[in-house]
């Protein structure tokens, strides 16, 4: 029997444009392509992994308007269990602004909206049952991730916390957690350490080990990412491509990531799995629109 996946989190409406450099204050640009495509970090990392085959089940909580309705609409195509989505009819469904450069480095504004509105009370304990594995992020209240975390500790759900947005986290919020995926970025918020080297990398490594968590996964661009678990530590590097827009390619990480670990991959494994996954999103445009499938996967390994 396929291992469920339970994932919470937010899910946005992306309004990218694309332009030849981001304006300086002031500035005013002129872009060229517009986008209007459906994202939120939980809603693109549910979408990542069910496309490459994961039994998916997705928690947010959207507004009562048509950005809440497309994205229901979109999750329900994708094949994903949105059983325990809410929404509310006080405020609106998340929005994020995204400005593309040439290079395809990308700008984000986001406007929470529900996103920020999704309480422990809004998450039943139906909604955990036969989870085996759980992923969350930090673009809903703080206090639900740790309460959801707590949930899954409880029920023995191996969980990956992708902290992004980047902010300090409190005193005991990593006990128990089997891992946790930050960027650079991410990475000195939370432990004071600049990850500007690979000595860097080992001691942030070795700090939130030291926080209460099983294995830590630093997440590098195009440089790949840094793991250190039981088995393995160290560098395991990304396929060079020509990338288009990075505005997901960590949400794919991670929606790949868990696929391969519902399928009982080996960490070390599973890594090179989501890297790949990454490193093919990249070269398309837009959030959701550029995970890939399954297929596309075994055809670039080909």
């Amino acid at each position: 029997m396929k291992q469920k996946v339970l994932v919470i989190g937010s899910s946005n409406t992306d309004m990218v444009v694309k332009t030849e450099h981001f304006p300086k204050p002031g500035e005013t640009v002129l872009g060229g392509t517009f986008l209007m495509n459906p994202g939120g970090k939980g809603a693109n990392q549910a979408v990542a992994a069910a496309r490459l085959g994961a039994d998916v089940r997705f928690v947010a909580k959207t507004g009562n308007d048509i950005f809440g309705k497309q994205a229901r609409e979109g999750f329900r195509k994708e094949g994903i269990d949105i059983s325990f989505m809410t929404e509310t009819a006080e405020l609106a469904s998340g929005i994020a602004l995204i400005t593309v450069n040439a290079q395809g480095q990308n700008e984000i504004v986001v406007a929470s909206g529900a996103n920020m509105d999704l309480h422990p009370a809004d998450i039943p304990e139906l909604a955990f049952e036969n989870a085996g594995l759980a992923l969350l992020q930090l673009e809903i209240p703080r206090e639900t991730v740790r309460w959801a975390l707590q949930q899954c500790a409880g029920r023995n759900i191996r969980t990956v916390l992708n902290p992004a947005p980047g902010a300090p986290l409190g005193p005991g919020f990593l006990d128990g957690l089997y891992l946790i995926t930050p960027n650079e970025t991410e990475t000195e918020l939370i432990t004071g350490i600049t990850v500007d080297s690979e000595e860097a990398l080992e001691r942030a490594a070795q700090h939130l080990l030291g926080s209460g968590v099983q294995n830590v996964i630093i997440t590098l661009g195009s440089r790949g990412i840094y793991l250190a678990s039981e088995h393995f530590t160290g560098m395991i590097a990304a396929p060079v491509v020509e990338a288009v827009d990075t505005t997901a390619a960590g949400d794919v990480f991670n929606g790949a990531l868990l696929k391969a670990l519902a399928d009982e991959a080996p960490l070390e494994e599973a890594c090179r799995f989501a890297c790949t996954a990454a490193a093919i999103s990249v070269t398309r445009m837009g959030a959701q629109s550029s995970a890939p499938f399954l297929h596309e996967l075994h055809s670039y390994n080909e």
